[in-house]
């Protein structure tokens, strides 16, 4: 395996267990030597799942902190923390999202109410330009960096039961276009992937789900769903210093689905 991120040290956003597309990012860039730090969401069940699924990662040393974006201070206790103990900042990969489940039904977008939608936006939005504002000194100060954050089609297509998830994703995207812009003369680039459709704890709450794999297994050119490493390996790319031209894009990685019509 080639060291691309050989000396890179970054934190990780979203890891919930050991299908989540945190934990195959994470899985990706350690295998490409980078050192990986977590910040984690709390509370005793959720930060225990998360807590096993980093242990399974194997790392020589872990470093966890809990972290709920959406609570004041959360964010900033947690990258202060991390500058205590590393000396560079060279990637953030926000993995996290959420929506209030029971309108991720098809057919009851229209039925979101004021507070479930503004909370989506917060966790699912506004965590990533907080995160990007507490990273810019740290990364500036090592010559720059990379943000990557995770997003799916439902950003760009009505995909029925996404909802208010879509409608976050879509903010996320346009916000990494913004951030891209305002980090550019301080060397930070800011990017997304889109990937497909993948079961993790996150997408049992979408009711139909099944029907989004076999839609796009259906429709896709490579006629599957993408795998979670698949992901993994495009986050290598986007941290590495392969695509140190690349910044304000969303990167596909959906077997192609993204863009078939019928």
């Amino acid at each position: 395996m080639n060291n691309l991120l050989e000396g890179k040290q970054g934190i990780i956003f979203g890891v919930a267990n050991e299908r989540s597309y945190g934990w195959h990012i994470a899985r990706a860039l350690i295998d490409h030597g980078a050192r990986c730090a977590f910040g984690v969401f709390p509370g005793e069940k959720m930060e225990a799942r998360a807590r096993l699924a980093i242990e399974a990662l194997e790392l020589r040393e872990e470093w966890i902190h809990p972290c709920d974006c959406s609570k004041p201070g959360s964010l900033q206790a947690t990258f202060e923390a991390y500058r205590r103990d590393h000396e560079r900042l060279d990637f953030v990969i926000h993995s996290i999202a959420f929506a209030d489940k029971e309108y991720l039904r098809p057919g009851n977008f229209i039925d979101t109410p004021r507070e479930s939608f503004l909370t989506a936006m917060d966790v699912s939005v506004f965590s990533l330009v907080s995160m990007a504002r507490h990273a810019r000194e740290q990364m500036k100060a090592g010559g720059g960096g990379s943000i990557l954050a995770m997003t799916y089609l439902g950003a760009q297509r009505a995909v029925p039961g996404y909802n208010a998830m879509g409608v976050a994703k879509a903010a996320l995207e346009s916000s990494v276009r913004y951030l891209a812009q305002d980090l550019g003369p301080d060397k930070i680039r800011v990017n997304s992937i889109s990937g497909g459709p993948l079961r993790t704890l996150a997408s049992a709450a979408i009711k139909g789900f099944r029907n989004m794999l076999n839609h796009d297994a259906r429709r896709a050119p490579l006629q599957r769903n993408v795998e979670g490493g698949e992901v993994g390996g495009a986050a290598v790319y986007l941290v590495s210093d392969l695509s140190t031209a690349v910044t304000g894009e969303t990167h596909f990685v959906d077997c192609g689905a993204n863009f078939v019509g019928f």
